[in-house]
């Protein structure tokens, strides 16, 4: 049988992973969206707030399914 002491730990570090994953995903969204604006510029639509959005909606998906996983796995 495993110890169920062991298992804690990687669930922990998996939940301290999860607000890195989202900080560089939003990121990573943000900084592509502002190359868009200045390089690529529309009046009619701002690519960082779309970008950023996107982004933000992106992360949350992550983390529901992350999170889902885990608990399949308890």
């Amino acid at each position: 049988m495993e110890d169920p002491k062991k298992k804690a730990p990687n669930r922990w570090l998996a939940l301290i992973n999860i607000p890195i994953q989202m900080g560089a995903i939003i990121f990573i969204f943000a900084w592509i969206g502002t190359w868009l604006d200045e390089n690529h510029p529309n009046p009619k639509i701002y690519y960082n707030k779309v970008l950023i959005v996107v982004g933000v909606f992106l992360a949350l998906y992550n983390v529901i399914r992350q999170v889902n996983e885990m608990n399949k796995n308890e």
